[in-house]
């Protein structure tokens, strides 16, 4: 939108003076925004800034204390979501909120079914959805599954959710976050497709070249307040992190070899069968038993999948979501069955339980902090001690150490920078950036071996993010052994010293970092190239 159009634009959204407090912490003080109809309002802020509190005020999910909100110019007040839908406003969050085995068209109408007779109008809801589609660019298939469906393909579905609802005004939390670059590019196209329609998008995000690409203007909220709105073409990155937590954007470069020949993990043609585990007959190699199935025709989810990752070595896996990264994870830690071997330095894990592969030196950060790395309901302190509970300093004898893990979760809380009242805070009351650093700094911790790095700095701001990379840097140098699995490629090209790409279960390509583009990069993840180079 022109700078002049921009200007006349009315207003869809006014936040006025928006102040939330809860006990021991102001999460927003008098916070202003002015949202204009048909552009793109990007909301940056470092973690606990208040852009998710904010977020459920305008969705209904929370009353601030004091202020106002106005849509298309009149006054609202949201006492639950159903009321912030009904005034035209939809929120895809950041996790998405999709059942995988229902249909797209099942995922979208949930709630709000069109009905015949008393049952599921499929016809009409078919309709509606592709002429939604249509509209607004937004392509699916209305009968195929969720769970067959990429992550790109997941996000349209989340949009077109909210637009069958009749949203105007979208809340889009971190929706990049899992996309690769191609990815990004096609849901940029689609939002200035909803914009140009008339359509309001307000858009968080922690990627500020991405900000800087799609937003026609900038929020800066610091410490519970707005601190700047400013003219994308007029500030650079840079200037939007100062803006955001007063340092400059840091960079994951790391070109300096710290890579070992003592190999820490080595994986061995493992393989993962999607409908169900069989044991291989007696005697007979992983190699031919892998061949076999394939004859079958049988469906897998990881297809003779070899790797060895050394001390002091960060191996990067590049995948879309959905090609094998999380069936690799759940193999290695002994969650799901699989063939072929996986190896910690001597020792063979084959039959081991995951406590037992944690106790030998296993360390993981989850790919989704909320259903794998915490309890919500448990204290921090508590969450320090979960997957190392038998260990020091949580255990002593056969009791937990209460003071000692009370203690070791304040170092944690403040060696990672957590913004916490204090350790019998809940999990669920810290922002999402301050989980993972909680999260990070408990797996660091442990003194690991090997470390699953899956994801993590996804949904932390750019000061925690350098936080987060120097420690991995650290204990690299230091012999730690990483598989790093992340959908920031800039990330994953930055800090791995090679990098294997997961493709249909598959590794593809080795690729040197020193040699590869992002968007080259994202060029195998998809498929587009096909080759086996080399690092």
């Amino acid at each position: 939108m022109s700078s002049d159009t921009l200007d006349a634009a009315r207003p869809a959204v006014e936040l006025e003076g928006i102040t939330k407090r809860f006990p021991g912490v102001v999460a927003n003080h008098d916070i202003r925004i002015s949202v204009r109809q048909g552009t793109v309002h990007a909301i940056v802020g470092e973690n606990g800034a208040g852009k998710s509190t904010l977020m459920k005020i305008l969705y209904g999910m929370q009353k601030p204390d004091e202020g106002t909100i106005k849509v298309d110019g009149k006054d609202v007040s949201f006492r639950s979501p159903s009321d912030a839908i009904d005034a035209g406003i939809g929120m895809v969050h950041q996790h998405f909120m999709l059942a995988d085995n229902f249909t797209v068209l099942e995922n979208i109408v949930l709630g709000a079914e069109p009905t015949k007779a008393g049952r599921l109008d499929v016809g009409a809801a078919t309709k509606r959805i592709t002429e939604l589609a249509a509209a607004h660019g937004l392509r699916v298939d209305p009968g195929r599954l969720v769970e067959d469906l990429g992550v790109g393909d997941r996000q349209r579905v989340e949009i077109l959710k909210v637009l069958y609802r009749g949203a105007r005004i979208l809340i889009l939390d971190e929706p990049t976050a899992v996309l690769v670059p191609q990815e990004v590019d096609e849901l940029f196209q689609n939002l200035r497709e909803l914009t140009a329609e008339g359509l309001t998008v307000i858009f968080i995000s922690h990627k500020l070249d991405e900000v800087l690409d799609i937003a026609d203007e900038i929020t800066v909220i610091r410490r519970g307040t707005t601190v700047a709105s400013v003219d994308p073409h007029e500030v650079t990155a840079r200037q939007l992190a100062e803006l955001m937590v007063g340092s400059e954007l840091p960079t994951p470069e790391t070109r300096e070899s710290t890579v070992t020949d003592t190999v820490m993990l080595k994986v061995s043609h493992l393989t993962m069968e999607a409908d169900g585990h069989r044991a291989a007959p007696k005697g007979m190699p992983v190699e031919r038993y892998v061949d076999l199935l394939r004859e079958e025709g049988r469906r897998l989810l990881l297809d003779d999948v070899s790797f060895d990752i050394h001390k002091g070595e960060i191996l990067g896996l590049a995948g879309v979501e959905g090609n094998g990264q999380s069936e690799l994870i759940e193999a290695i830690m002994g969650i799901r069955p699989a063939h072929g071997g996986i190896a910690l330095g001597e020792q063979d894990l084959s039959g081991w339980s995951t406590l037992r592969r944690r106790e030998a030196g296993i360390g993981y950060i989850p790919e989704d902090r909320h259903r794998q790395g915490l309890l919500l309901e448990a204290s921090l302190w508590e969450n320090r001690v979960l997957g190392h509970q038998t260990r020091r300093p949580a255990r002593s004898g056969i009791w937990i150490n209460r003071r000692a893990s009370r203690a070791d979760t304040w170092r944690i809380i403040e060696d990672y920078d957590v913004r916490t009242p204090g350790v019998d805070t809940l999990a669920l009351a810290l922002s999402g950036g301050n989980q993972q650093k909680l999260i990070v700094g408990r797996e660091m911790s442990g003194e690991p071996l090997f470390l699953i790095a899956a994801h993590p700095t996804r949904g932390v701001d750019v000061g925690a993010q350098a936080a987060i990379w120097d420690h991995l840097r650290e204990a690299r140098a230091a012999g730690l052994a990483v598989l790093l699995i992340s959908a920031d490629l800039d990330e994953l090209i930055g800090l791995s010293d090679c990098i294997q790409v997961i493709y249909r279960g598959r590794l593809v390509a080795a690729l040197d970092p020193s040699d590869i583009t992002p968007e080259r990069l994202g060029g195998y993840m998809t498929g587009a190239i096909a080759g086996t180079e080399e690092s």
